[in-house]
């Protein structure tokens, strides 16, 4: 069985779009797009440096088109790739990505739901001084009490000890200087604490959004960050992704259900390697590939070939 998966905020890197526009219609889709995200996707997938392209409400729609162009490259033929696919999941922002593939909601109205999200959530960020840090290692029941000592949420699980600590920079600094034993720290580049109770302003935003956009429930098993469970009504899958910007990432809790449902290949859409590289370690006996670039186009057919739902037609 093949799972699609979409990485979240954070896998972006300058100039990720850069090959992919020597693609024929690339570019045309990309500057079509441009309009419902908000932004010039050509410009900062090309141009645009780290800096510019950390900014929440560039680097969210950013990522999530990156996602969809690089799935139609894979899967010209969208009808065709829900037979082929068994499930999506995406990570946080990658979610949406996993929709729109599953067939909750249509491009424009993906990128749409996006861009407002990305705008919300930095407002939010800018109203508070926040942060993320990675926790790698150490005793999961010493990090959570230390994460609970200083005053911090964990905001991702991202499975093999990796949880994400999120919180004022104040009590970040205070885990800096007491961290759990045996436990790596290492600064997201994030503006804020997402997922957490500091996003609250972008759900109600999102909220009022979400009636305005035409949703469908999904044709694809579509994997959800909130317990990793199938959610099979299109209206739940929203109304998840509205409320997921405060809640937690339980990406541990995803790839226990890819294992369960005996997925046997795993293909991340570009910008790819965080995810596979997860999976890897946390899900065993799974074929993995990180479609990175165009060079990565036909070992990704020669994996659907062996791995799809359904035979590829002639």
């Amino acid at each position: 069985m093949l799972v699609i998966v979409a990485p979240g905020q954070g896998a972006q890197s300058p100039g990720m779009l850069a090959p992919w526009l020597e693609l024929d219609g690339v570019a045309d889709r990309l500057h079509g797009w441009s309009e419902a995200a908000g932004i010039d996707l050509v410009h900062y997938g090309t141009k645009a440096d780290a800096e510019e392209i950390k900014d929440t409400a560039v680097a969210q729609p950013l990522l999530v088109a990156t996602g969809l162009m690089t799935a139609r490259a894979l899967f010209p033929d969208e009808e065709q790739a829900r037979k082929l696919v068994g499930a999506v999941a995406g990570h946080s922002v990658g979610e949406i990505t996993a929709a729109a593939l599953a067939g909750v909601f249509d491009a424009d109205d993906a990128l749409t739901f996006v861009r407002e999200r990305g705008r919300a959530m930095a407002e939010a960020a800018a109203a508070t001084a926040t942060g993320m840090i990675a926790v790698l290692g150490g005793d999961p029941e010493e990090v959570a009490a230390k994460l609970a000592e200083h005053g911090l949420v964990a905001a991702n699980n991202n499975g093999g000890g990796q949880i994400v600590a999120a919180g004022s920079l104040d009590a970040l600094e205070a885990l800096r200087a007491d961290p759990p034993a045996k436990a790596k720290l290492i600064a997201l580049k994030v503006a804020g604490a997402f997922h957490t109770d500091y996003m609250a302003p972008g759900v109600t935003r999102l909220a009022e959004l979400a009636p305005t956009l035409s949703v469908s429930d999904p044709v694809t098993r579509y994997l959800s960050n909130k317990d990793g469970e199938v959610v099979a009504g299109g209206a739940e899958v929203l109304s998840r992704l509205v409320a997921q910007v405060a809640n937690p990432v339980r990406w541990d809790l995803c790839m226990e259900t890819i294992g369960q449902l005996g997925a046997t290949c795993v293909i991340e859409l570009a910008p790819a390697g965080t995810l596979t590289g997860l999976i890897k370690r946390n899900v065993k006996g799974v074929a993995t590939l990180a479609l990175k670039s165009p060079a990565d186009l036909d070992k990704a057919r020669e994996l659907i070939a062996e791995h799809a739902t359904e035979e590829l037609s002639a």
